[in-house]
Parts: structure tokens; C-alpha cells; sequence
């Protein structure tokens, strides 16, 4: 399962019933903040917290999964019609190269990074990740060492370690970051 595809799912049912997430976090017995980090996808939920959330979102379970297990053996996404993901408040932009199929191994993103900024706060996920520099440079921070990069290079990172990205440059920074997702 696509579980990117999930999360945008359940922010959506969220947005169309007019929710914020203090409102559901009510219905479900979760936090704001813990539905906050499942919606943009830095979380994956249990299958009982999966169960509270489309229950406070008046969905059921198979309701919830309904699509998600479909998977074309071809995706085509032209530029012009990408998916534009937002994450929280992160002035980052997220695309997603190949939104709809869901249960792939690998999810691609292009993320765009404003001039100055970074992550808020740096993360290990589970699962491994190929980046690639389209426009550079940029510092990526892994554990205690910080890597400075330059346009075409490219890090793979087996995962679970802290990391996080930092834009130092006046210009935005473009990467193509591609998620394995854990089997």
C-alpha cells in the first residue's frame, strides 16, 4: 500500500468534512499533533489508530482503502501535471513524480528548498533514499557529518538515521529524492 497516498487521503476526508485537526484528534482519542505528522506523511499509524481516524472521520475501514491497492503497470506524470504535496507549515516543496499507483516499492518526489531555509527539525524513517542534486548546492546533515553537495550529486542512504537538508545559497535548491518504501 501507498501509504503517501494514505496520508493524502486522509487529509483530504479531513479538509472536505471542514475539520481541523484538534476536531479529530477529539473523535479519534489521537493528538493533533501525532494526526499532524500522519498527514504528511512521518508517521505511519497502526491499524486501531488507522480504524479511530476513519471512524472520527465517519468512513470505514475498507472505505478509507477503498483505490489504494490499484496499481497500473505504467505511470506517466507530465510536468505541467504534477501533484504539488504540502507538508505542515514547511515552506519545502514537495512534488510527487508519480502520484496514483499505490503499493510501489519506490515513491519519487522533486522537493524544492526555498533559499535559507531547512527542516525544522531533522528525521530518521524507516526504508532507504536516493537523492539527487538537480540544482545545488546544498548541505546534507547525516547524523554528526554534514555533506556539502553540488549539482549532480547524489547521496543513497539506507535509512534510520537522523538527516535533514539545508539550503545556504541565495536560490532555491532542486533535488529528485527517491523513498524505498520498507517491505
Amino acid at each position: 500500500m501507498n501509504l503517501v497516498e494514505l496520508a493524502i487521503r486522509i487529509k483530504g476526508l479531513r479538509k472536505a468534512r471542514e475539520l481541523t485537526l484538534e476536531e479529530l484528534a477529539g473523535r479519534t482519542g489521537l493528538t493533533g499533533s501525532m494526526l499532524s505528522k500522519i498527514e504528511n506523511f512521518r508517521v505511519t499509524p497502526s491499524l486501531p489508530g488507522l480504524s479511530r481516524i476513519a471512524e472520527g472521520l465517519g468512513v470505514t475501514l475498507s472505505e478509507l482503502f477503498e483505490g489504494l491497492d490499484e496499481r497500473p503497470k505504467l505511470t506517466v506524470v507530465k510536468a505541467d501535471h504534477r501533484r504539488r504535496l504540502s507538508r505542515d507549515d514547511s515552506p519545502w516543496i514537495y512534488w510527487s513524480l508519480a502520484a496514483g499507483p499505490s503499493g510501489r516499492v519506490m515513491d519519487p518526489f522533486m522537493i524544492e528548498i526555498p533559499p535559507g531555509e531547512q527542516r525544522r527539525e531533522a528525521a530518521a524513517h524507516e526504508g532507504e533514499e536516493f537523492m539527487l542534486v538537480l540544482e545545488g548546492p546544498v548541505d546534507y546533515v547525516y547524523g554528526c557529518e554534514t555533506h556539502q553537495l553540488e549539482t549532480g550529486d547524489s547521496v543513497y542512504d539506507v535509512g534510520n538515521e537522523v538527516h535533514t537538508l539545508v539550503n545556504r545559497s541565495d536560490h532555491t535548491v532542486r533535488l529528485m529524492v527517491v523513498y524505498c518504501n520498507p517491505r
